[in-house]
């Protein structure tokens, strides 16, 4: 059995169109669709360690201008 993969961005649910596929005309193929829901579930996980890092207690107690002279700092390579 010969398996072919590639990924791609469907544009319109109505209609998806793979291109240079490694089968001849009129062959018979399966084809299955998985959602890739590996950068969904990142990002949700991204957003939940955001959160959770906002809540700690040395976060809010940084001011403005602390964060600020921190960036600064960084940025001059010290």
């Amino acid at each position: 059995m010969k398996a072919f993969r590639t990924y791609l961005v469907v544009k319109d649910p109505k209609r998806v169109v793979l291109t240079n596929v490694p089968f001849s005309a009129g062959q018979r193929v399966e084809v299955l669709m998985v959602q890739d829901e590996s950068r969904d579930r990142l990002a949700e996980e991204l957003g939940s360690l955001m959160k959770e890092t906002q809540n700690l207690p040395q976060i809010k107690a940084l001011s403005e201008t602390e964060i600020r002279e921190e960036i600064q700092a960084y940025r001059a390579g010290r």
